[in-house]
């Protein structure tokens, strides 16, 4: 809102200082303030709320260290992260722009999942919350509008870019083409629709999902099946990921804001002709807007770690868990990093995984020897690594320098390749 305002303002009436917003970086950092103020202002009074509506998760007997300390703590406090998202975005960035629009869709449809599982487990007083499988289908909702808004939408586009002289610009067929002049250098691209995604470590790889239809002998006309399928079982499992992740006070904030800043840097390079041709990656146009998004989801995350981290004096829920992990899956998605998404969201997948592990393996061995038998000492494996005796501020902090040089891998694969 303030964007186009601002922009209105600037071009009729040319006040002073008003130009500046039309700086992606200007306006990420903005947003990264903007939600750390929401954060560390509204976060205080919202617990307060929570506490006087005795809105506090049952925590259940693992026989974990500090569980009792844990009892009476308010949950719900994803909403605190979803004001501190929503308001940046709708105030800072372009709301013309599709991608916007889109994550701000699926903030709120996550959110709203999330709300309604921790809605009946306070108020309802059942500890089960929304049924899992209810759970699921909002989930496959959310993919379903993600992966339809980019296959069909228009404005969803790739650039095949070329960076001429003037002279050389004289001698090649620009039909179709639109010129652009940057820090004196010509720039000819031309936007195409295309279902191409980026393959890491691999120069000039991409993967496009037309593929999928040919290997199966089918007409391309059926690729947007595929490509929903794929982008509903991505959504839907780095968001359970997410929210097993939240077991531990920090975890989930803190592993999401390594990820979201990653995602972040990857939106404002692909969607920045120079870089993306200095980089040699995919061009994606109108993309940079997403970088003021991941700026407000960054500083949510990290403003709700000043109440979340060791001792947690409010917990996200799945308002918040199920939220942070569709939001990142979603991301990756746009930025056509989806590929990227095991080493990028390591932390999530090995928690997905010791759960997997543990309950197909107890499975098998009660089958086999009429008794279930563990790989570990608890799922997920954060509580493995309670039961060991590790504190947990210690299991966190570890964690976190994981999800680092996680992240710090992924983005080497820019150039690594």
């Amino acid at each position: 809102m303030l964007y186009h305002l601002f922009t209105y303002l600037d071009k009729h009436y040319d006040l002073w200082g008003l130009g500046v917003f039309k700086y992606l970086t200007f306006r990420m950092v903005m947003a990264v303030l903007l939600s750390l103020t929401i954060s560390a202002v509204f976060g205080k009074r919202l617990i307060r709320m929570l506490q006087k509506l005795q809105v506090s998760e049952t925590i259940r007997d693992l026989g974990l260290q500090g569980e009792e300390q844990k009892k009476g703590t308010p949950t719900m406090g994803g909403l605190i992260m979803l004001g501190a998202i929503l308001i940046p975005t709708l105030l800072l960035a372009r709301l013309n722009n599709v991608y916007v629009l889109l994550m701000i869709t699926v903030t709120v449809l996550t959110g709203l999942i999330g709300f309604i599982d921790d809605y009946i487990k306070v108020f309802k007083k059942d500890k089960q919350g929304l049924s899992g499988r209810f759970k699921i289908l909002g989930q496959i909702v959310v993919g379903l509008v993600v992966g339809l808004v980019l296959y069909f939408n228009p404005a969803v586009v790739v650039s095949n870019h070329h960076k001429l002289s003037e002279v050389h610009a004289k001698n090649i067929d620009t039909t179709g083409m639109s010129r652009t002049i940057i820090q004196g250098e010509v720039y000819f691209t031309e936007n195409v629709k295309s279902q191409t995604t980026t393959i890491p470590f691999f120069k000039f790889s991409e993967f496009d999902y037309n593929r999928i239809t040919e290997m199966l002998g089918l007409d391309k006309s059926y690729t947007w099946i595929f490509f929903v399928l794929i982008v509903i079982f991505i959504i839907t499992a780095v968001s359970n990921g997410a929210n097993i992740t939240d077991g531990i006070d920090g975890l989930a904030a803190g592993t999401s804001a390594i990820v979201g800043s990653t995602l972040g840097l990857f939106a404002y390079l692909s969607g920045n002709i120079i870089f993306s041709e200095y980089l040699n990656i995919m061009y994606i146009p109108y993309l940079g807007e997403l970088f003021v998004f991941a700026g407000a989801f960054v500083g949510a995350s990290i403003g709700f770690l000043w109440y979340n981290s060791y001792p947690a004096q409010v917990f996200m829920g799945d308002t918040g868990s199920l939220m942070l992990g569709g939001v990142i899956a979603a991301l990756a998605i746009i930025i056509r990093k989806e590929l990227l998404i095991p080493i990028l969201c390591g932390v999530f997948l090995v928690e997905n995984l010791s759960v997997m592990l543990q309950v197909g393996y107890f499975k098998y061995t009660k089958k086999k020897y009429g008794e279930g038998r563990r790989i570990f000492l608890m799922s997920p494996i954060h509580h493995h690594f309670q039961k060991k005796g590790f504190h947990e501020a210690k299991i966190v902090t570890r964690f976190w320098i994981i999800g680092i040089l996680l992240a710090v891998v992924a983005v080497v694969t820019l150039k690594l390749r």
